[in-house]
């Protein structure tokens, strides 16, 4: 018994070490490329840092969610949000730890990218998105790497779902 709790306690100790850089690596992409992009904004005053025919580099400050979606000019409404978002990250960390294989690193990619844009709303009040993709004259939500990672978490959530549910319709068929 004592040696099986050790095991655990050591397997444990060892898999958390390994998601925690996970999450680092992601957190500190994310912050490398913000604090670039929030450097060459400032040399070049303000103005557009990259342009292509389908990409721009152009720091714009996000006081809302996700794309600039719900974006507020009260404090209390924004605080309140981020006391939604500090939740919500409580929740999937307490579901990460219970997730297995590919459904936890997809968590883990939401995870990171939530923790990376949290830490802009709170020491600067806003999120700088900087990644703006358009065809001609129609632009893409601008966004950051964060939200890379997030989104590319949820997708992969969606994805094992949808194999999960067909895999299991596939059983339930066979009886």
């Amino acid at each position: 018994m004592c040696c099986e709790l050790r095991m655990k306690i050591k397997n444990f100790s060892k898999n958390f070490f390994v998601y925690s850089s996970f999450i680092l690596l992601i957190f500190l992409l994310d912050r490398i490329s913000k604090f670039y992009v929030i450097y060459l904004d400032k040399e070049f005053l303000g103005s557009e840092i990259f342009s292509s025919k389908f990409l721009n580099i152009t720091l714009i400050w996000n006081e809302g969610i996700a794309f600039g979606l719900l974006s507020f000019d009260q404090n209390n409404l924004y605080n309140l949000l981020t006391l939604l978002i500090i939740i919500v990250i409580f929740i999937i960390s307490w579901i990460t730890v219970k997730s297995h294989g590919l459904k936890k690193y997809s968590l883990i990619m939401i995870l990171g990218g939530a923790i990376g844009n949290l830490y802009d709303r709170i020491f600067f009040k806003a999120v700088p998105d900087f990644i703006d993709f358009h065809i001609g004259n129609f632009h893409w939500f601008i966004f950051n790497f964060a939200d890379v990672f997030i989104t590319l978490g949820v997708f992969f959530m969606i994805l094992l779902e949808i194999i999960d549910n067909s895999r299991n319709k596939s059983e339930y068929e066979k009886f």
